[in-house]
């Protein structure tokens, strides 16, 4: 009976230890985005992985959160090798990551939500760079565009804004296409460029987009109305 009571007492403890650890990693990923509308987070680990900060796999899953401006319609990742430190969480500090964690899912961002981030610098600055990419005399810091619309299409993506200079403002509008060269760059294709009246760029291009080492890309789709990504990123501590 006491070995019963014992085994009892230590299963209750385990549990205690993975609701405060569910719930500090809920408060970590909650405060990585500003809001969130669901969030539900699975931890898949052996109490002795527990105990020991070590978690093979964790789940999440979210819709409507807010990273630094950007709104993400939906999101399904999981994340692998979490070492995190128990002993402090346990103490009530906050979760504090201790390696590097790979990170592998699904992103979906409709159009409405792209649209209604317009005014983000995480958006703006990617678009500016396209911009700078495809026209370097058109640099966003010398003549201000204010990004007005975004249209997904089939394989496409179609910007619109206002160029602001000191004189008059110009509507200008960027079509391009994206391609997969391989898992970490992203090609520009079938672009059209317009601004004012007149066609400054027309081609089937062939500019390339590095992603850095910490993104893998494995399928990128667009179609009207909405963007579906699915690859791995790593989040560092």
């Amino acid at each position: 009976m006491p070995e019963k009571n014992f085994q009892s007492t230590n299963a209750s403890k385990i549990r205690i230890i993975t609701q405060v650890l569910t719930t500090a990693l809920k408060l970590w990923l909650r405060s990585q985005v500003s809001e969130v509308s669901q969030l539900e987070v699975e931890i898949k680990a052996s109490d002795r992985q527990i105990l020991s900060g070590r978690i093979p796999s964790v789940s999440i899953f979210a819709t409507n959160a807010v990273y630094q401006g950007l709104l993400v319609t939906q999101i399904q990742i999981v994340a692998e090798n979490i070492r995190v430190n128990i002993g402090s969480i346990l103490k009530g500090q906050p979760l504090r990551l201790l390696e590097i964690v790979p990170v592998v899912g699904d992103l979906i961002v409709d159009e409405k939500d792209l649209n209604s981030s317009l005014s983000s610098d995480l958006l703006s600055s990617a678009f500016n760079d396209v911009l700078v990419k495809l026209l370097p005399e058109y640099s966003p810091e010398s003549q201000p565009i204010n990004w007005q619309k975004i249209l997904l299409e089939n394989n496409q993506i179609i910007l619109r804004g206002i160029q602001l200079p000191n004189t008059q403002a110009t509507p200008l509008e960027v079509c391009v296409g994206l391609e997969l060269v391989d898992t970490q760059v992203l090609q520009l294709t079938h672009i059209y460029t317009q601004h004012g009246q007149g066609a400054l760029l027309e081609g089937n291009g062939g500019y390339n987009l590095d992603l850095g080492s910490d993104v893998s890309i494995r399928e990128l789709t667009l179609t009207p109305g909405k963007l579906v990504c699915h690859g791995r990123i790593n989040v560092n501590p």
